[in-house]
């Protein structure tokens, strides 16, 4: 599989974030509070993903809507220094902001301070020039991204989705879900993982990808073969902004190389575990040859 891989086109899914480090979430009363740190930076799961894929040496092009204003010149300045090919589409309701309140343990609480327009207008043809350029498609559910869908499919690009904390009710998902080849998404809001991903598999996905945060991840293949790797441990936990996206890109890099399932989620685990250790979106370390050390060198907690 290793070359058919290597160009990935990333749509939707990038916002310009405050990051507020609080030693404890506050009580909801009146109050003040003294941060102790704060940085402004890039957000959000299209932006996660691109710069660890980045990283891992893939060949990397996202596509989003930011706004003309001072956020979105900061994020398209920030992708150029990290090197990320990176196509801005107009939002006129400008970029997307976040102000995230993080805690000592790495939690977050995120406020959308601006959400960009539901319904944008789209330059379709330049986003069917990007996926008919492209090996691999892989999709932010930001609403807008949901009229990417037709032209994925017709230019037959395997579709990789992450529905993140999906519910197995929110009719809002579906449109992802269904088109979909490869699913990632999170247990946090469903106990009965399990059986979705098993009917996920019988509607004939190639993969199903479940996180569980702390609990590491499960994968099902299209073969119905059943594969789990723990979350790696981690020492100095920092900030779980990103911690997804990595674990992501370290799986797709793992699979791209021709690795097993078992290894390309253990590198997932890694990528994740160096994700947390610092507050950027992927570990500043982050490189093929530190991802299969850091994947060789840590064994899960028992």
């Amino acid at each position: 599989a290793a070359n058919i891989m290597q160009r990935v086109l990333v749509l939707g899914g990038v916002s310009y974030n405050m990051m507020i480090y609080v030693p404890a979430f506050p009580q909801p009363r009146a109050q003040t509070i003294f941060s102790h740190g704060y940085h402004e930076t890039v957000g959000s799961s299209g932006a996660g993903k691109a710069l660890n894929l980045h990283k891992l040496g893939l060949n990397v092009t996202l596509y989003a809507l930011i706004g003309d204003d001072a956020a979105g010149e900061q994020a398209q300045t920030f992708f150029r220094q990290q090197g990320v090919r990176f196509c801005a589409g107009l939002d006129p309701g400008g970029t997307r902001r976040h102000v995230n309140l993080m805690d000592e343990a790495g939690e977050r609480i995120s406020i959308f301070i601006a959400d960009g327009t539901f319904e944008p207008p789209l330059d379709l043809d330049e986003v069917d020039g990007l996926v008919a350029a492209r090996d691999h498609v892989v999709l932010n559910i930001t609403n807008y991204c949901r009229h990417f869908i037709p032209l994925i499919r017709a230019h037959h690009k395997p579709l990789w989705c992450d529905i993140h904390d999906y519910d197995g009710q929110n009719p809002y998902h579906h449109a992802f879900i269904n088109a979909a080849d490869y699913i990632f998404m999170s247990s946090a809001n469903m106990p009965a993982y399990r059986d979705f991903m098993q009917r996920l598999i019988a509607q004939g996905k190639q993969l199903v990808v479940c996180t569980h945060g702390k609990q590491g991840a499960t994968a099902l293949t299209a073969t119905g073969e059943w594969v789990e790797t723990a979350a790696m441990p981690v020492t100095s936990l920092v900030d779980t902004n990103g911690a997804g996206d990595a674990f992501f890109a370290g799986t797709y890099y793992g699979i791209a190389h021709g690795h097993t399932l078992q290894h390309s989620l253990r590198l997932g685990a890694a990528a994740a575990g160096m994700c947390v250790t610092s507050p950027e979106l992927a570990a500043p370390d982050l490189t093929p040859a530190t991802l299969e050390a850091t994947s060789r060198h840590w064994s899960p907690a028992t």
